[in-house]
C-alpha cells in the first residue's frame, strides 16, 4: 500500500522546494514518487533506478511521467549515456534526500519499538467474557513488560468494527472470526468448548446425567443483546426431542458464575471463564454434543506495520498460548 505525505509533512531546508510543493494545487504526494525521484537523480538511468527500486522499466517511465507533471519541469533529460538532471532537479536532490532520510529514520524508530520505554494506548474491544479471559492477564502481564502501554477496554459491535477501526476508535478486535468484517486482518488465538456448570455439591448434578435431566434443570442463558431465553443449544436440544427450563436470561457471561454459585441454577459456559474456579463450582461436559467456537484477534491494515501494535499482538498471542493448556 503507497504512503502519502502531505506537503506540511516535508519538512525541508531549501526555499525552492518547499515553494515548489506548496504550489501543486493541493495535491497529495505518494512517497514512492517521491523515492523514484530520489532514486533517478542518483542513478540518473531509469533502467539502474528501476533494478534498484525492484519496479519495472515502464513503471518507472510512468512516475517520472508523474513527477514531470507534479513540479512542472522535465526533470531528466535524454542524454548519450542515460539521462542529465535539469537545473531544477538538482536543486531538489538535496532537500529531497532530507526530507526522505527524516522519513526513514521516523520509520525505523518505529520498527525498533522498545516496551520498557514505549508509550502507547491501544483500545481493544471484545465481549466480557474476553475481556475477562484474555484482557485481564494481557494488563497484568504489560505491568512488567510494557508498563508504558494503557489499554482502553471497549464493547464489541460487530457491525460499527471496520468502521471504527478505520476512524482509530479501536485498534484490536477479539471475537469469533466468522463475526468479523472480511477486510480486517485476523489471527487465530484458540478453540473455546462449553462446559456445564453448578454450585459444588448441587444435588442433580452428577455424572452420568442425561440430557432428559438436563432438559429440567433450572437454567441460565446468556443473551449478549438482552432479553432472549434460547439459545442455538436449544436447537439441538429439540432435535433430540427435549426443551430446556430456563429460569434466567442474562446479559453478561461474568455474571452467570456468581449467580450458579450461590444457587441451584446451572448453566453452560465457555470453559475458559470458569478454569479456575472448581473451588466454588462444579465443571462437566456437557450430557450431549455442544458446538464451541473459535476465538481470534482482528486489526485493520492501519496498524498492521506499526512496531508497538505488532508488539502487542504477539502479546495477545502469547496469553492466548498459555489459555490453550
Amino acid at each position: 500500500m503507497a504512503r502519502s505525505l502531505d506537503h506540511s509533512q516535508l519538512s525541508v531546508k531549501s526555499k525552492d522546494f518547499s515553494s515548489t510543493i506548496h504550489h501543486m494545487d493541493g495535491k497529495r504526494l505518494d512517497l514512492n514518487l517521491l523515492v523514484t525521484l530520489e532514486t533517478l537523480l542518483v542513478e540518473r538511468n531509469v533502467t539502474r533506478a528501476a533494478e534498484r527500486l525492484h519496479l519495472s522499466q515502464p513503471a518507472v517511465s510512468a512516475q517520472l511521467a508523474r513527477l514531470r507533471e507534479l513540479f512542472d519541469d522535465p526533470l531528466l533529460l535524454p542524454a548519450q549515456r542515460g539521462m542529465t538532471p535539469t537545473a531544477k532537479a538538482l536543486e531538489l536532490l538535496e532537500p529531497l534526500r532530507e526530507s526522505l532520510d527524516h522519513v526513514r529514520a521516523t520509520l525505523s524508530g518505529h520498527r525498533h519499538f522498545d516496551p520498557l520505554t514505549a508509550r502507547l494506548s491501544v483500545s481493544i474491544a471484545g465481549t466480557d467474557y474476553l475481556q475477562s479471559t484474555v484482557v485481564q492477564p494481557l494488563a497484568v502481564a504489560l505491568r512488567q513488560r510494557a508498563p508504558g502501554i494503557r489499554i482502553a477496554a471497549r464493547h464489541l459491535d460487530p457491525s460499527q468494527l471496520e468502521a471504527q477501526m478505520a476512524a482509530g476508535e479501536i485498534d484490536l478486535a477479539l471475537m469469533t472470526p466468522d463475526d468479523g468484517p472480511p477486510g480486517l486482518r485476523s489471527r487465530h488465538l484458540f478453540d473455546e468448548r462449553y462446559v456445564l456448570i453448578g454450585r459444588r455439591g448441587h444435588p442433580r448434578l452428577k455424572r452420568g446425567l442425561s440430557v432428559a435431566g438436563f432438559a429440567a434443570l433450572d437454567q441460565v442463558v446468556v443473551s449478549l443483546r438482552g432479553g432472549g431465553f434460547t439459545t442455538p443449544v436449544d436447537d439441538g436440544l429439540a432435535a433430540l426431542g427435549h426443551q430446556r427450563h430456563v429460569a434466567l436470561s442474562a446479559a453478561s457471561f461474568l455474571f452467570v458464575p456468581e449467580i450458579v454459585a450461590q444457587s441451584d441454577f446451572v448453566a453452560l459456559v465457555p470453559h475458559r471463564l470458569v478454569r479456575h474456579r472448581r473451588d466454588t463450582l462444579k465443571v462437566m461436559d456437557p450430557p450431549f454434543p455442544v458446538p464451541g467456537f473459535a476465538v481470534s484477534m482482528l486489526w485493520h491494515e492501519r496498524t498492521q506495520g506499526h512496531s508497538g501494535h505488532r508488539w502487542l499482538r504477539e502479546a495477545v498471542l502469547e496469553v492466548a498460548t498459555t489459555l490453550r493448556r
